[in-house]
């Protein structure tokens, strides 16, 4: 990404599924046939065999501004309220950064949102491992105190 303001970023959505060639029809002669009873179970044979497809998700392309640049984004509906929260929280940091060291390019600001958002992101995940190990030692404790109070009684 460079500072040139005037290119966009798109994130297009994953697709899941490997990708396919294209699908081509060949248009084949309508042969007449009179309806019988065999023709008829079969095809109904093959109707009820047919499986519904998962409906694929609704995507919406989504513009959002960060730091002044707006940036068209690909999401899928029911996840557009977290990814606009999630760019009101950059926004602010970024404008945050913008203002006290105006002279930083837009590049720069986003890398250091992202180092910012990296470093938060860990120290959670270390405040959890912590919180499980407390967890561990306070309920190793109090398995201990209770065997020494069953031990007295």
């Amino acid at each position: 990404m460079t500072d040139d303001q005037s290119k966009s970023i798109e994130k297009q959505p994953k697709n899941t599924q490997a990708p396919s060639a294209p699908v081509t029809s060949v248009p084949v002669p309508a042969q007449k046939t009179t309806p019988t009873a065999s023709n008829i179970s079969s095809a109904m044979a093959q109707s009820n065999t047919k499986t519904p497809k998962a409906p694929e998700p609704q995507i919406k392309k989504v513009d959002i501004a960060i730091a002044g640049v707006t940036y068209p984004i690909f999401c899928p509906v029911h996840e557009q309220e977290e990814l606009l929260s999630a760019v009101s929280y950059i926004n602010n940091y970024a404008l945050d950064l913008k203002r006290d060291a105006p002279s930083l390019s837009q590049e720069s600001i986003l890398v250091l949102c992202c180092l910012n958002l990296y470093e938060k992101i860990h120290a959670n995940q270390r405040s959890d491992e912590d919180r499980l190990q407390k967890d561990k030692q306070s309920e190793a404790l109090l398995n201990k105190i209770m065997k020494d109070a069953h031990s007295i009684l």
